[in-house]
């Protein structure tokens, strides 16, 4: 159902939309599984979970992190989020290889739901096309999407 590593501090630079209480932040790329892609200046990507999704699963409290060096291709499982609500996938917006889990998540699910854009990323790849990102949504057309979402 999702997509959504280091080991320094991420800090994500930019502003940020609100749809209801959803927050939605310029400069990421977004899923229609409601992941996130953020293209770093080193030339890898950064993903996980949207606001959105943390909000729907509620508390996480397991993370099943991709294997370290793992090739996989845009829309594939990248491994899941449990929560006390329900178990959900997370899935690739790229195809590419695993460089970096975020192993602070295996002792600390919640900050999936604490950080979704900052402290709880999920991993790092190094993409086989960035023209992929072309596929996904900018935040303009995610805010609208998650609007729709929430009037369904």
């Amino acid at each position: 159902m999702f997509l959504i590593l280091s080991a320094a501090p991420w800090v994500w630079e930019g502003k940020a939309v609100k749809v209801d209480s959803v927050e939605v932040r310029e400069n990421l790329y977004y899923t229609a599984e409601h992941g996130w892609a953020s293209l770093e200046e080193d030339g890898l990507v950064r993903v996980g979970v949207a606001d959105y999704a943390q909000r729907m699963l509620h508390e996480v409290v397991f993370v099943q992190l991709p294997e370290k060096d793992a090739e996989v291709k845009q829309k594939d499982s990248l491994g899941s989020l449990e929560s006390v609500k329900a178990v959900a996938e997370v899935y690739s917006p790229l195809s590419g290889r695993v460089v970096e889990v975020n192993e602070a998540l295996k002792d600390s699910p919640e900050l999936i739901n604490r950080d979704p854009y900052g402290k709880g990323w999920i991993a790092r790849l190094k993409p086989k096309d960035l023209k992929e990102l072309e596929s996904l949504m900018k935040a303009e057309d995610y805010a609208e999407y998650v609007k729709q979402q929430l009037e369904a």
